[in-house]
């Protein structure tokens, strides 16, 4: 037997602290390697000054100033914004925290919940396949099944269309319509509609398939498991083959993945405070998608660029389908006619808004869920737009003056989103 004396531990010591000293700085590392192999995607370069779409600028510095200034007003816990300019992604930065009572600060790889960002990615997920041939927009979802659509299978009974037996304008609907928002259903089927508070439960038709407007998530998932029965596949499995495998959008899924495991940021309410973290087991194409900022810059800037190409798929994305003449897209204001928005000719294409404006086509998509508030919208004409996610249920109260003041948007319908500006709400 070796006896060692206390002079032999020395380097024992010194090896164990050499490791543990190694694994913190392997670990720092490896999170820097991370956010750098999350954004090399994105060869473009950031740029000092951003170019708004009516050719004024503002310094990038002078932006970060600002936006710092009205999140910190308006008590937004973290918000993420990118702005792009001839197609290209110029601007990305982070403000506040991914989660406020351990101050983590939020950064470019954080994921959020995209809310109804889902419905963006589902339309042009949608446009792809209807320019393959795989689905015709115009034809009646029932010319797809061998049996009555009411019987469609979801992934329970509280998702299926059971309730539509008894009304049979449910075989005029068609995928058009249900990604321009003109179904007839409500928005969720547990969600009261102003003019019947009393069904919380029943998938009603509330007018005739295609001749009105009223947001409705239950029209996207009726798209949906027609999509998956037509194709056999689900529609994660299509997204990720036809969108984030091809535009290497490695954080973005319509289910929620174990690679989001500590990138992830928690939502927040009104006071600040943390709201768990939902993550979806089930693919919902009106709502279930996570992405982050880098990823879902990268999808906007890659319609951007197909509308310059004149993709027949952007063409089909951004055909006005339905012209809106309501005085707000929620809430009781929902069922008012008004002719406030006729100057930017408000509309809906396949899952994304449209306006028209003095620079062209503005093509929009908000995003709106418990502790999460999106916006985008893109002027493809001037290859200009911007990105907008937050974890706060504060950030849409900054929305207008955000958006005038990093791209010179005053077109987006401010008031119809209920974009209420945090002075005006004190």
């Amino acid at each position: 037997m070796i006896k060692l004396n206390s002079l032999s531990y020395i380097p024992l010591i010194l090896l164990i602290i050499t490791v543990s000293c190694a694994s913190k700085e392997e670990s720092e590392r490896f999170m820097k390697e991370k956010l750098a192999e999350d954004i090399k995607v994105i060869t473009d370069s950031d740029r000092l000054v951003i170019q708004k779409i009516d050719s004024t600028k503002i310094k990038a510095s002078s932006l970060d100033e600002k936006i710092k200034f009205l999140t910190e007003q308006a008590k937004v816990t973290g918000l993420a914004v990118a702005i792009l300019n001839d197609n290209k992604i110029v601007y990305k930065n982070t403000f506040g925290y991914a989660n406020s009572s351990k101050e983590t600060s939020l950064q470019l790889n954080h994921s959020f919940y995209g809310a109804s960002f889902s419905k963006a990615v589902f339309g042009y997920l949608v446009s792809i396949l209807a320019n393959e041939g795989v689905i015709d927009l115009d034809k009646p979802l029932q010319q797809y099944l061998d049996f009555p659509l009411y019987k469609l299978k979801s992934e329970n009974k509280r998702r299926g269309f059971q309730d539509l037996e008894h009304d049979l304008r449910y075989k005029k609907i068609t995928a058009r319509m249900c990604l321009s928002h003109t179904t007839g259903f409500q928005n969720w089927r547990w969600i009261p509609r102003p003019n019947d508070t009393e069904n919380t439960k029943t998938l009603k038709i509330y007018f005739e398939p295609g001749s009105e407007y009223y947001y409705s998530g239950e029209g996207m998932m009726l798209l949906q498991y027609i999509i998956e029965h037509i194709t056999k596949k689900s529609v994660e499995v299509l997204a990720k083959e036809k969108i984030f495998t091809p535009l290497q959008m490695k954080n973005t899924s319509y289910l929620w993945q174990e690679r989001f495991e500590n990138k992830y940021c928690n939502g927040h309410n009104v006071n600040q405070r943390i709201i768990k973290k939902d993550k979806r087991n089930r693919v919902g194409a009106a709502g279930s998608l996570e992405t982050n900022l880098i990823d879902y810059a990268i999808f906007v800037r890659n319609i951007l660029e197909l509308y310059h190409k004149k993709s027949d798929v952007t063409k089909e994305l951004f055909a006005p389908n339905f012209r809106i003449k309501t005085k707000a897209q929620f809430g009781p204001l929902s069922l008012e006619q008004s002719n406030e928005n006729d100057d930017i000719q408000l509309n809906y294409g396949l899952g994304w808004g449209l306006l028209q404006t003095p620079y062209g086509l503005g093509a929009f998509k908000e995003g709106h869920g418990e502790g999460f508030q999106h916006y985008s919208i893109i002027f493809p004409e001037v290859k200009k737009g911007i990105v907008i996610l937050s974890n706060s249920d504060n950030a849409e109260s900054i929305f207008k003056e955000l958006l005038e003041i990093a791209i010179g948007d005053t077109y987006t319908p401010w008031k119809w989103e209920n974009y209420v500006p945090y002075q005006m709400k004190n």
